[in-house]
């Protein structure tokens, strides 16, 4: 048994007390204490992270075990394995050597190994007069033997993690569904209510959802969007919706008569339905067409309209329909055909609409007669911008590859 000694490291590599502490501590194995060494070293992998080492270092690690002849380490049995660094870098899956080195050093950094060299510091094993190993120097498996209810622990708090973290995901995104399309509902339905500044909040949160993040920070977010689908819900909640269909269009004709607050004639459409104008019927627009597309999704799209803005930004829609009639008169499109468009579409789809021109301005001929084509299919009910700006953020997110 080689276990229960302190050995100081050969050459110019330090000897540590964290060192010392490891060493002593394969002292304390409980007599006649065997584990299973691929069990162990399931766990090991399991807990990768937590010991901070790589899959490099794992594959090392494995390689010693396979010369550990038995399939179980224990507290008496031979634990130093001395194989020539030929034979690791071989059963390492041909790892360079310096690669080998460095990972050995990791694993015993990581508590997972003990060296235990020789006087010149060779690995080898010497033997009895009957054949039995008396004296081994290498590497020592015994740290993996004393901590292996601790590697399991390890484990299986990582899989818990790993559970609680999907279960959160799952959960974000699904209360995300029911946030999208309350608000949408709201909108589309006339509910009473500021619900551009809810849509504001809800596209605000789901920009901070990072693409790789720790169970914390999506917790805090699931947190934060429940809160906001429990406020939505209060609003409509308290609201009275019988005959709200009935009177839904006209609501929505006078609410684009009458927000127009900042004397802009070309950012919201005067009402179809004025007094001596007859509704062409031929100009309603598809349920397709009047779907809300969260800014910040337009925003990663069409990223060129944000420098219209005002400041250079735009931080909600009406910002980005300011920003659109600038756009409109820069590109030489007739005041005309963006009011054709904003009754079609709709004015934040019209101004969508125009921000999607602008990004492919160089491959548009006539910008004024591309959008009236657009208006004469969104009436028809056979466009939708949906596929236009998922084109855009695809082709944006190829364009930042190449650029890398």
């Amino acid at each position: 048994m080689q276990t229960g000694s302190v050995t100081t490291p050969f050459g110019r590599r330090p000897m540590t007390l964290a060192l010392v502490r490891r060493q002593t501590q394969t002292a304390d194995i409980k007599p006649g204490k065997a584990v299973d060494k691929w069990k162990v070293f399931r766990d090991a992998s399991a807990a990768i992270e937590l010991l901070g080492i790589q899959s490099n270092s794992l594959a090392v690690l494995d390689a010693l075990l396979t010369f550990h002849p038995d399939n179980e380490l224990r507290q008496d049995g031979q634990l130093v394995v001395f194989p020539s660094n030929v034979q690791l870098c071989l059963r390492a899956h041909s790892m360079a050597g310096a690669t080998l080195r460095r990972h050995l050093a990791v694993l015993v950094d990581a508590g997972l190994i003990v060296r235990k060299d020789s006087a010149n510091g060779k690995r080898y094993a010497r033997k009895d007069g009957k054949g039995e190993i008396e004296c081994a120097y290498g590497f020592d498996l015994s740290p993996l033997l004393a901590r292996s209810e601790e590697l399991a622990h390890m484990a299986q708090q990582v899989m818990a993690d790993r559970a609680a973290l999907r279960k959160a995901k799952e959960s974000l995104t699904i209360c995300r569904r029911d946030v999208r399309k309350l608000i949408t509902a709201a909108m589309d339905e006339g509910a009473e209510g500021d619900w551009q500044a809810i849509e504001d909040m809800y596209v605000a949160l789901v920009g901070r959802i990072p693409r790789v993040a720790p169970l914390a920070t999506i917790g805090e977010i699931l947190d934060e969007m429940q809160m906001l689908r429990e406020e939505v819900l209060n609003r409509l909640e308290v609201q009275d919706f019988s005959g709200k269909s009935s009177t839904n269009d006209a609501h929505n004709e006078q609410h684009i008569q009458n927000s127009n607050t900042e004397s802009i004639n070309e950012l919201e459409p005067s009402s179809r339905n004025e007094q001596g104008v007859k509704p062409n019927p031929a100009r309603q627009p598809s349920t397709e067409t009047l779907k809300a597309f969260p800014l910040g999704m337009v925003l990663k799209a069409c990223p060129q309209i944000t420098d219209y803005g005002d400041g250079g930004a735009i931080e909600n829609w009406r910002s980005m329909m300011k920003a659109a009639v600038v756009v409109r008169s820069m590109l030489g499109i007739s005041p005309s055909a963006y009011q054709e468009a904003c009754e079609i579409m709709g004015p934040e789809n019209a101004a969508v609409a125009v921000a999607c021109i602008l990004e492919r301005a160089t491959m548009i001929t006539s910008a004024g007669g591309y959008l009236r084509d657009l208006t004469r299919r969104a009436a028809r009910g056979e466009f939708s911008l949906g596929p236009m700006i998922m084109a855009l953020i695809k082709a944006s997110g190829q364009e930042r590859l190449r650029a890398g």
